[in-house]
């Protein structure tokens, strides 16, 4: 099999991956201001380079390489076996809170995974917590918006994820009790799922030095301190780990799971990529870059409705966040533009909480499968916790 085989399926998918990097080259090099005078345009155009600048390189092409791994090196049929009758009630209800970061899924790609095992009997505890879980604590986003947002906001978002998983899922058992007479074993939930995987210790290994890589790579220390003297070498540091990977990956993992953790990290990059360009192009647009160029929309506009951390601003956002569809990682940079324009910290947390787990056309599948009653429940709960844990993080922050 050919380099060019193993690689790509096909040559429509070289001639993509051509395209893209192509499309990187112009938005790394163009000299933005050249368009200063096209208004709304040079704002879209600038925080496009800013993001191939500062983000693609560093932080996002690194997650898409860990994301491939979870993806590929965990079984996923290992993770959906703790949600049966026989599993006890802490491991389903932390594995489910914990689900994102294992299988790297997106809003769209959890729906069918939740109905499989809600169907064949999970109790609707673990489901539900799964069904929040997956989305919304996406280790490409986590790691996105702590680069670009801050750490404290990228921090509270995965711990306030982690949190409301187990919350939902338990005041949804409580609410609507978990079904017992109907309940599967973990091996009928798995039915159909892979279950083939690298050794766990050796897939920890190789994943916790991935992400050490990417932390070093953007790890900004503050001005003083004896961490400058690590952060001075940062980059041969990172280098360094990032090659300690590729020796482990080449003794530990064979030929076909090389190939599989290049093919879901590929995939996800086809998926990703284009429409994150599109989402920071669109955000410039409307927003403006921060610190930059304007937008169409006025900074003051976007003060005046979620400018405060109030319970009103909190609400709002959380019910944007609820009906808004946002393609993976798209609400980072929408969210930059709106942080620039003067929204609040604890609003920002309350949309970004809602957001990925909850869209209009997720509300419509997640019915059909719960049907109006608990999908009610389950949609009230995630505004209300967005709404509370807003309120919360934007006292503490204090902006």
């Amino acid at each position: 099999m050919s380099a060019f085989q193993v690689l790509f399926r096909n040559r429509g998918e070289l001639f993509f991956g051509a395209a893209m990097i192509a499309g990187f080259a112009i938005a790394f090099y163009i000299p933005v201001e050249m368009f200063a005078d096209f208004g709304p345009a040079y704002g879209s155009l600038a925080l496009l380079q800013d993001y191939a600048h500062e983000h693609l390189l560093t932080c996002l092409l690194p997650a898409l390489a860990i994301a491939g791994a979870i993806a590929s090196l965990l079984s996923k049929g290992a993770v959906v076996r703790t949600f049966g009758a026989d599993a006890p009630a802490p491991l389903a209800y932390g594995v489910a809170a914990a689900s994102g970061t294992i299988l790297a899924v997106c809003s769209c790609t959890v729906l069918p995974l939740f109905a499989g095992i809600y169907k064949r009997g999970a109790g609707i505890g673990p489901a539900t917590a799964f069904l929040y879980s997956a989305p919304a604590i996406n280790v490409l986003a986590i790691a996105l918006t702590a680069r670009v947002l801050g750490p404290e906001i990228g921090i509270a978002r995965a711990v306030g994820a982690v949190i409301f998983a187990i919350v939902i899922g338990l005041l949804m058992a409580a609410v609507f009790r978990n079904r017992s007479s109907t309940a599967a074993t973990g091996e009928e939930l798995a039915q159909g799922l892979d279950v083939e995987e690298v050794p766990l210790i050796r897939s920890a290994i190789i994943i916790g030095m991935m992400v050490l890589g990417l932390i070093l790579l953007t790890w900004q220390p503050s001005e003083s301190g004896p961490m400058l003297l690590i952060f001075k070498y940062k980059w041969a540091l990172a280098a360094i780990v990032w090659m300690v990977v590729a020796v482990m990956a080449a003794r530990w993992i064979s030929s076909d799971q090389l190939k599989s953790w290049w093919r879901e990290s590929w995939d996800l990059t086809k998926k990703i990529i284009p429409l994150l360009a599109i989402g920071v192009l669109v955000a410039g647009f409307l927003l403006g870059k921060p610190g930059g160029p304007a937008g169409v929309i006025p900074n003051d506009f976007v003060g005046g409705l979620v400018g405060g951390n109030g319970l009103l601003e909190n609400l709002m956002a959380a019910v944007a966040g609820a009906l808004m569809y946002f393609a993976t990682l798209t609400e980072v940079p929408i969210l930059q533009g709106l942080l620039g324009g003067g929204m609040g910290m604890g609003p920002a947390l309350a949309l970004l909480l809602a957001g990925p787990a909850l869209s209009l056309p997720n509300m419509l599948v997640i019915r059909s499968v719960l049907g109006n009653r608990r999908t009610a429940v389950y949609i009230l709960l995630i505004v209300l916790l967005s709404t509370v844990a807003g309120l919360f993080f934007g006292a503490v922050i204090g902006r």
